[in-house]
């Protein structure tokens, strides 16, 4: 079995807000496990994360985040959400780190 990394994809454009996270998370996972969304077995879903709007897709088999990513335009749609909203679906990389800020407060 392949690296948990290697087995995992960054969505973006998840609507935020609209629904109950775990809510979102089964309509994500019910995206990302369909055939005509080049899918397969999800092992996990993580959202909401550390950065609005993403979420963190884990499929059982490496093979399946190539076909995912394969698919030209990912189009999360439930009847639960009022429209389709589009996904952009990139390639977990451990090597890029998230932005940190940091607040510096001298005293005056």
């Amino acid at each position: 079995q392949a690296a948990k990394s290697a087995r995992t994809v960054v969505i973006t454009g998840v609507p935020d807000g609209l629904l109950h996270d775990d809510v979102m998370t089964d309509i994500l996972m019910i995206h990302f496990q369909m055939s005509k969304n080049n899918g397969g077995d999800v092992e996990e879903v993580l959202y909401p994360v550390m950065k609005r709007g993403v979420a963190y897709v884990t499929f059982e088999d490496q093979e399946v985040v190539e076909s995912v990513l394969k698919k030209d335009e990912h189009r999360l749609e439930d009847k639960r959400l009022s429209r389709y909203y589009p996904l952009k679906v990139t390639r977990y990389c451990e090597n890029v780190s998230s932005f940190i800020i940091c607040l510096v407060v001298l005293p005056l």
